[in-house]
């Protein structure tokens, strides 16, 4: 069961299913990696996906819901822009670019995925999935 609201420890638990998550995802998929269909690529799933997108997924209940059909969004997903990395940011420090990618789930709507482009190997890798208020 998600909690739904907005408390802390709605938060933290829903932290804690997204890690969980991932954890179970990278035991079933041990390439840890998914071919998208739009940039006829490999997407990676790396330690920083984890981080971020914990974070600020955990803060949504339909982006905690969204995290939860990762391998959907990661096959799916489309790139609707590219986007310079933010200076200062540590976490986005080995990518030269960001890639926002955009995907449509059944009763989330529009979810984001942002894929950061490694700077000398081009390693595609997942950074954050949230859901966007698709209004």
């Amino acid at each position: 069961m998600i909690p739904q609201g907005n408390s802390l420890e709605e938060i933290k638990t829903r932290e804690k299913i997204i890690r969980d998550y991932y954890r179970e995802w990278k035991e079933r998929n041990p390439s840890q990696r998914k071919f998208n269909l739009s940039l006829k690529e490999f997407i990676n799933i790396r330690m920083v996906s984890i981080i971020e997108t914990s974070e600020h997924a955990s803060k949504s209940y339909l982006s905690t819901l969204a995290v939860l059909q990762l391998d959907s969004i990661l096959v799916g997903a489309k790139k609707v822009s590219i986007k310079k990395t933010k200076p200062g940011n540590k976490n986005q420090k080995p990518f030269e670019r960001i890639l926002i990618m955009e995907y449509k789930l059944t009763g989330i709507g529009t979810v984001k995925m942002t894929v950061g482009v490694r700077k000398r190997t081009r390693e595609k890798v997942q950074y954050c999935i949230t859901a966007i208020d698709s209004k």
